[in-house]
């Protein structure tokens, strides 16, 4: 238990210096292999222009250049709040053991950072969304997964 607290306060030292560096919002993110810390993030947002810039996903992509690995897989992951639909994607593509989380998405609404519409928009028909989806030249948006079933030497993920 002690250790959790190690990395969830190493979690919140990352968000605070990044909001000290004004790269962007309150969170950070730290991810652990073998009781090393090997990836460190913090939200970066505004500060790079990039809105997937959170902190899950920058610890992630460092992490996984750290391992030289697309996947986690024996990683522990430290976050200072619950992650947002989008982070939850990326630890989930990643891979890690388990995931720790400090603060709620329910705190973080409180202070104006509300995911629960992307929630509630997951669970809606296309046209119903606030960005409408529509598909179109599914024949043509094919050809990838044509050429993909049949790529020998593939590297599954």
């Amino acid at each position: 238990m002690e250790d959790h607290k190690k990395y969830i306060k190493a979690a919140v030292e990352v968000a605070l210096k990044g909001m000290q560096n004004k790269e962007g919002g309150p969170f950070g993110c730290v991810i652990v292999k073998d009781g090393k810390i090997i990836g460190r993030g913090n939200n970066k947002v505004t500060s790079t222009n990039d809105p997937t810039a959170h902190a899950e996903v920058t610890a992630i992509r460092e992490a996984c250049k750290y391992l030289n690995s697309f996947q986690l897989t024996g990683c522990v992951l430290y976050t200072s709040c619950e992650p947002c639909p989008m982070c939850l994607g990326a630890i989930y593509w990643a891979r890690p053991d388990k995931v720790f989380y400090g603060s709620t998405k329910t705190d973080a609404a409180n202070i104006g950072f509300d995911d629960d519409f992307i929630y509630k928009e997951i669970a809606l028909p296309y046209d119903e969304r606030s960005i409408p989806f529509e598909q179109c030249e599914r024949e043509i948006a094919l050809e990838p997964f044509k050429y993909w079933e049949s790529l020998e030497g593939k590297i599954e993920y």
